[in-house]
């Protein structure tokens, strides 16, 4: 039995606030149907033989807080498992899987090696009762950045992951297109009117909040048509298992073509949120008070209940990352009050679910917020508060003026895999955030804008359904590794340990945001002589030399653990994470040696990093996780002809380097996947090399402007309109090359550059110049260059 609970300040009853408008917001499946739906996942995860070791049974619920209890009774033959959902009783399985039997479910793989014959708990039995009545789940963006390509088979798993996990109220946007065409068709639009208002498929999460328009466009019918139908297999099977999905709202946005078929409308052009140009941005906003507002908001919700029916609970943003046209608090009091009408006139048992992400910015202030939040009756409104393990905006709204929230882990902007968290904010926050003063806390939640990384602190955050206090860190990673890898390791140990106190010991008051530090995403990515921006420099925030040591543990644990899938996963993640991190100091010495004008010194800089780009997407070529092949073969499979095929294809490679026509948002949404560095980032460096040993040779000076534009018309751009196949498999063996790339770097990792690092990072251009200086001053006899060649 897991015994990683400690003492703690906090009280292990739960300040829970009771919210009665919620009260019907409750599973729409029978108690029977989530039963066998949870029964029917069992079956799936475990195969139908071993499925016979388990009963379930779903019960009503009595708790009157509406919360979530499942029981466990093993005979060492049979485990029971009863629940109040079919999602508790999945809960509870996974929970038996876990702690009993050593077991791990995850994105990347699994480990279920059960033992004969099961561990045995004694009746009455082991019961838990969830601190809160929701956990919710996902980011309006994680649909585009994450499982925009999923096919039925790649959702049917993943919602068995939710289940597991105890989510419960799930973002369900998938189809929604279709539905808002139904709704304009209705109203007289055209699909000429329309062409323009979608996104292409790997941008419809900022077409649907109205950030900008026809990017990636025009969306395909077939897609519409495609989408719709996994929609309704979505809903089913998310119901089916006693979730409650959210459905979208209307936000106001709407396509520019509306004054043509209503002259009087009342629009106003939101603002350019990406620097698109006129073709793509300023989105147009109906006035809350047009009448045309409640008409297709109220029509929009009929429409879905008619093809859906509906769990009453409905997401809207109107003015996510865009400010409002005034900050008057009587004209976003009306703002609120006008969306939320226009839901409950068509289900007057509606629930407005919005993300808190806006008040982050300081156009609203606690007066711009009361309005907005108060407009609705309490009760009737679901917040987000989607940074709250970094940037929690309860503490400073009164607990959003009463209204109910739920505490949400962000952690990870536009997908990108840096090794990151901050898990001591995320052990206490939830805990925090019940015992604040007038709590309206309800749940917990997942909403980061992409998935597929650090699966650690998504397995520990999801463990705050339940765990009673804040967890012991050491004894939680020790058993995480065990139960990862089927066996405890004394090396594989290690390295969570390492990874524990350096990479996952994030600041809660500092963003990975942009950079993150890697050098292939967000600001940083491009090369510069002069960052100008703090995260144009790579942030830093742990000893580096932790990472490298844990990487060696890993390396020496592949002698024994080599035929787990999930270790040769993180072999390669951390693996990664430290070629990355060892590129930096090529980085730095390729600009110190154009600064002083070394050209030997810039050609054996600049030639080590283009080699650890090559051994980079080497290795993770060994890995099918980290191929960008796979990415596109999935978006091409959802075109019906050539020309949509090429579509997909587009929006697939544009999003996760150009992320716009020129670059609006570069690099946002970076992956380090292999065949995406050989392709598009090595070129870029290559460049960059390039060009500094030809300003040296011909004594002219470097030009960032003039650089970034040939980057653009040669590497960046081209790369979008490439057609040209990418492996979807596999090349390699990860373990003996891990091994090899280990010894081959190990001098570069010894070198004491990194024990500087941390306190240059996040500096911007003085932590730049500060690197650069050090640099220089070691280049005699007391920096020995290490020679990667031989």
């Amino acid at each position: 039995m897991r015994s990683c609970l400690m003492l703690s300040l906090f009280s292990l009853a739960s300040a829970i606030s009771d919210f009665p408008a919620l009260d019907h917001i409750r599973p729409s499946s029978s108690l029977f149907d989530q039963q066998q739906a949870a029964t029917d996942l069992i079956v799936r995860r475990l195969g139908a033989d071993r499925a016979k070791q388990f009963t379930v049974k779903v019960v009503p619920n009595a708790d009157p807080q509406h919360r979530d209890t499942f029981t466990l009774i093993s005979d060492g033959n049979l485990v029971s498992i009863t629940g109040t959902s079919g999602v508790a009783a999945s809960m509870g399985f996974y929970f038996y899987l876990k702690t009993y039997c050593g077991c791990q479910f995850t994105w990347a793989g699994e480990q279920l090696d059960l033992p004969h014959p099961l561990p045995v708990i004694v009746k009455p039995g082991v019961s838990i009762t969830t601190n809160d009545r929701f956990r919710y789940y996902q980011n309006v963006c994680t649909v585009s950045y994450s499982s925009v390509w999923w096919t039925w088979e790649r959702w049917e798993r993943h919602i068995d992951w939710m289940a597991m996990n105890g989510i419960n109220l799930p973002l369900a946007f998938t189809g929604q297109e279709a539905m808002f065409q139904k709704v304009y068709m209705k109203l007289g639009f055209t699909e000429d009117d329309l062409s323009m208002h979608w996104g292409g498929p790997a941008f419809l999460a900022w077409a649907r909040m109205g950030n900008m328009h026809g990017w990636g466009g025009p969306l395909p019918q077939s897609w519409m048509s495609g989408q719709l139908a996994l929609q309704h297999r979505i809903l089913n099977r998310t119901r089916g298992l006693g979730m409650i999905p959210v459905l979208p709202g209307f936000a106001g946005h709407v396509p520019l073509n509306i004054t043509r078929l209503y002259p009087n409308a009342n629009v106003s052009r939101l603002g350019d949120w990406g620097h698109f140009n006129s073709t793509y941005c300023c989105t147009y906003l109906l006035d809350f008070t047009d009448p045309l507002y409640n008409k297709i908001g109220s029509l929009l919700v009929q429409t879905m209940q008619e093809e859906f029916g509906t769990d009453h609970v409905y997401n809207a943003d109107s003015f996510n990352e865009m400010s409002p046209r005034s900050s008057d608090p009587s004209y976003l009091h009306l703002a609120g009050k006008a969306t939320y009408k226009a839901m409950t006139d068509a289900d007057p048992d509606a629930i407005w679910l919005m993300q808190g992400w806006l008040f982050q910015s300081g156009f609203w202030q606690q007066e711009q917020i009361q309005a907005y939040l108060t407009a609705v009756p309490q009760g009737k409104m679901i917040v987000l508060d989607l940074f709250a393990e970094t940037s929690p905006i309860y503490s400073r709204t009164k607990s959003f003026y009463g209204q109910p929230f739920i505490w949400c882990m962000l952690h990870d902007f536009g997908g990108t895999m840096e090794l990151f968290g901050t898990m001591d904010s995320i052990n206490k926050g939830p805990f925090l955030g019940r015992h604040f003063e007038g709590s309206s806390m309800i749940g917990t939640g997942l909403t980061p804008e992409g998935i597929f990384q650090n699966e650690v602190v998504y397995e520990f955050m999801n463990e705050n359904a339940y765990a009673p206090a804040p967890r012991n860190l050491t004894q939680w990673f020790s058993e995480f590794a065990r139960n990862r890898y089927g066996q405890y390791n004394s090396d594989a140990d290690q390295t969570w340990q390492l990874l524990r106190s350096s990479v996952y010991k994030g600041s809660a008051h500092m963003s990975v945001g942009l950079s993150g530090g890697l050098l292939f995403s967000g600001h940083g990515a491009v090369p510069t002589l002069e960052p100008r921006i703090p995260g144009a420099f790579p942030h830093v925030w742990y000893d580096p030399k932790k990472l490298y040591m844990a990487w060696k543990h890993l390396v020496a644990a592949s002698e024994s653990l080599r035929n787990n899938t999930l270790f040769r996963y993180d072999l390669v993640d951390v693996g990664r994470n430290s070629l990355q991190m060892i590129s930096v100091k090529f980085y730095i010495e390729m600009v110190a040696a154009y600064k002083a004008k070394s050209v030997d010194r810039l050609k054996s800089a600049g030639e080590a990093m283009l080699k650890i780009l090559n051994d980079l997407d080497q290795l993770l070529g060994t890995d099918h996780h980290f191929l960008l092949g796979p990415w596109i073969e999935d978006a091409r499979a959802w075109g019906t002809n050539e020309a949509e095929k090429n579509l997909m294809e587009f929006n697939a490679r544009n999003q996760v380097t150009l992320w716009g026509p020129t670059g609006q948002i570069r690099d946002y949404a970076a992956k380090q996947w292999s065949f995406l560095i050989s392709g598009y980032y090595a070129p870029r460096w290559k460049t960059f090399y390039e060009t500094l040993m030809k300003c040296l040779n011909e004594g002219t000076k470097y030009n960032q402007t003039a650089f970034q534009e040939i980057v653009l018309e040669t590497v960046e751009q081209p790369f979008s309109y490439d057609r040209t196949p990418v492996p979807v498999q596999p090349r390699g063996d990860a373990v003996v090359l891990s091994r090899t790339l280990y010894q081959q770097y190990q001098p570069v990792m010894q070198s004491s550059f990194y024990d500087s690092l941390e306190g240059w990072a996040g500096k911007g251009s003085e932590g730049f110049t500060m690197a650069i200086n050090w640099l220089q001053e070691r280049w005699g006899d007391t920096e020995v260059r290490v020679s990667l060649f031989n």
